[in-house]
């Protein structure tokens, strides 16, 4: 019977089946023949017959030569054995951590649910963030351990398979016909020796909980407060040099001293007062109104013609006492240029003080200074209580209209995110947990929307960013595809850009060469694409650095193609370069004029104004292009919860999403 032959790469399984040959140590070249010598250049058994070929190599007796290699096999087999007991150890101590990281993500899912439920709602939004934020960090650090898992059950499997194989080849008979297979042996070993296995843990099972309510609760328990004084007009009295006589273009001014029923002088302000100046053919005199709130107040007015005029001052549409009085306007004399103490006491105040928080109808249309529209309207007041303080260059927005409650319908939304507006005066929402865009004129009317769910190219899975290209092509932000979609103005899908580089987009924004700005909140990174989805370039990492972000939400750009970008677990707002170099950077993690708590939409005036929404402070604040204070706008009728993306509409007024209430809201901005 002729020897089996077999081939180098023959597999060990079939080695170990393969029938025995007849006679010990048959030469598997040379029938019949015996090999008793083994060439150690070659790593082969030779017979007589084989000698010729191999004169020059070194060679030994085969008997040796097996003998060595057997005991080479045991000692890689036991140093490999003695890897599985670590390994056990490692595998064990993983999976611990694994646990206990899923058991503190359980756990804190409880806390979460539990801190938040008894708050009202604009609290939800904060919720669905910590959630989120949960979802990452766990997500990354399970990825990891559940990678180190696998890991070492593939090399213990790897290092058990083998060790079985070899034992059963050692239990065998030694003899050449194994001796390929124990050559293959000895190199799997020697690989499975020197593999390196991370037996150390590749990461922690921290996943901490900070939730610092105290302070929250008190500002809910003060939140809101009633209004009213105890000054009647019968009273209250006027005094000062104003109301006598005052000098043509020098500003005068008037004390009012409210006071209740009992004559007694009222300590706190908010009295809704009106003053108004005559002249002797009718007209009213512009003029402002300064509440002390400590229960005083000062007219400052100028008239700008000599003559008789008449003041009257009213409490609350009544005359106070002595009024209407007369006045006396003079032309100053050359000699005659100084500006009395009490005078200029009055107009530093009336530079420096906040308008009086409740004037009425009379104070509205009257009491105004020059070159202000209104006076005499409150300032805005935050959600969680606005500190009020005195601000400067204020600016009258109010509440035109609202759309929309929490639905799935037309015109209802559930968690909506971005705005952008059109010149032909459309507003688009990205109606966000409802996966569609949704459009309406810029007088609020319904006019379309699109979008299908899904995580195909053309479908919406998380929609957060919105914006129009100059072309009229539709931008959208989607979070969980993690890539941009582009559709037709009428909602026809086009294109994407960004799939296997976004992790992560919130807000997009085009800047005035037609690029695509994409905020990656994931990657706390700002891409710039081409609308053919050609990246042109991108800057950003995470961290609290000038050129760093902490959840980035959305940009705007302005007039010199800036990049404006709020940076929202930083509390601040960065402008930059299109090349990504800081130019400006403003805003600190407080409630005061400035200040943000987690900003989020953000868009630039015609002046270059830039106007942000402080979500965590449900307001929106105005600042100049420096970064300097100028506002608030207005919402105290109707507050917002949670405000995100925000934009201009092409008629001049300020448009929201205000995510909180499930609706959008559109305000008067005067820039």
């Amino acid at each position: 019977m002729e020897a089996h032959q077999h081939s180098p790469d023959s597999s060990s399984e079939e080695c170990t089946v393969l029938e025995a040959p007849p006679g010990k140590n048959a030469c598997l070249q040379h029938a019949g023949k015996v090999s008793d010598l083994y060439c150690s250049a070659c790593d082969c058994a030779l017979c007589e017959d084989c000698v010729p070929g191999h004169e020059e190599h070194p060679k030994v007796p085969l008997s040796q030569a097996l003998e060595q290699q057997r005991r080479t096999l045991r000692e890689r087999l036991a140093a490999v054995q003695n890897r599985l007991p670590q390994l056990s150890d490692a595998l064990s101590f993983v999976k611990e951590i694994l646990q206990q990281l899923n058991t503190q993500r359980a756990s804190i899912e409880e806390d979460v649910q539990s801190s938040i439920e008894d708050l009202h709602k604009q609290l939800d939004v904060r919720k669905s963030v910590l959630l989120m934020e949960l979802e990452v960090t766990y997500g990354l650090k399970q990825k990891v351990l559940q990678a180190q898992v696998e890991n070492l059950t593939r090399g213990e499997g790897d290092i058990t398979s083998v060790c079985t194989e070899t034992e059963e080849v050692l239990a065998g008979e030694a003899c050449v016909a194994n001796l390929q297979v124990q050559q293959d042996l000895c190199e799997r070993l020697s690989e499975l020796a020197g593999r390196g296995l991370p037996c150390q843990p590749e990461e922690n099972d921290q996943l901490d909980l900070v939730m610092e309510t105290d302070g929250l609760r008190k500002s809910i328990h003060n939140l809101g407060t009633i209004v009213t004084t105890s000054a009647v007009a019968s009273q209250s009295e006027a005094m000062g040099a104003g109301l006598e006589q005052c000098v043509v273009g020098h500003p005068a001014s008037v004390t009012i001293v409210t006071r209740d029923k009992s004559g007694g002088a009222c300590k706190s302000g908010n009295a809704i007062l009106s003053a108004e100046v005559f002249t002797p053919d009718g007209s009213i005199v512009d003029g402002e109104i300064v509440d002390h709130k400590n229960g005083t107040y000062e007219f400052v007015y100028m008239v700008p013609k000599e003559g008789d005029f008449s003041l009257a001052l009213r409490l609350y549409d009544q005359h106070i006492k002595g009024s209407p009085f007369k006045l006396t306007v003079a032309r100053a004399l050359e000699t005659d240029i100084e500006v009395s103490p009490s005078t200029t006491t009055a107009t530093n105040s009336a530079a420096n003080a906040t308008p009086s928080t409740g004037s009425s109808e009379g104070a509205k249309r009257r009491g105004k200074s020059p070159g202000q529209k209104k006076k005499g309207s409150k300032r805005a007041s935050s959600a969680l209580g606005t500190p009020r303080r005195k601000t400067q260059n204020p600016i009258e927005d109010d509440l035109i209209f609202r759309i929309g409650t929490k639905g799935r319908n037309k015109g209802e939304f559930t968690n909506l995110q971005g705005v952008a507006t059109s010149s032909c005066e459309r507003i688009l929402i990205a109606d966000s947990n409802n996966q569609c865009i949704q459009i309406f004129s810029n007088q609020g009317e319904f006019k379309n929307r699109f979008g299908v769910r899904g995580r195909s190219p053309g479908q919406l899975q998380r929609p957060t960013g919105v914006a129009v290209h100059p072309s009229g092509d539709i931008i959208i932000a989607d979070y969980d595809n993690k890539w941009v979609s582009i559709f037709s103005s009428e909602g026809k899908f086009k294109a994407k850009l960004g799939a296997g580089r976004l992790m992560g987009p919130k807000g997009v924004s085009v800047d005035q060469n037609g690029h695509v700005i994409v905020v990656d909140n994931k990657a706390c990174t700002v891409f710039i694409f081409q609308l053919t989805g050609k990246l042109i370039s991108k800057f950003g990492s995470r961290g609290n650095g000038d050129k760093q972000f902490a959840g980035p939400h959305f940009a705007a750009v302005n007039k010199n193609n800036e990049i404006i970008v709020t940076d929202f677990h930083n509390h601040s707002v960065k402008v930059f370069t299109p090349e990504g170099e800081l130019v400006l950077k403003f805003g600190s993690n407080g409630e005061g004029n400035g200040q943000f708590n987690a900003p989020t939409g953000v868009a630039v005036d015609l002046n270059g104004n830039i106007i942000v929404a402080d979500w965590g402070n449900s307001r929106i604040q105005v600042f100049d292009g420096s970064g300097s204070f100028l506002s608030y706008i207005n919402t105290s009728a109707d507050p917002l919860y949670g405000p995100q993306g925000l934009a201009l509409t092409s008629d001049g007024h300020v448009v929201v999403a205000d995510s909180g209430n499930h609706c959008f809201k559109v305000y008067r901005y005067l820039q």
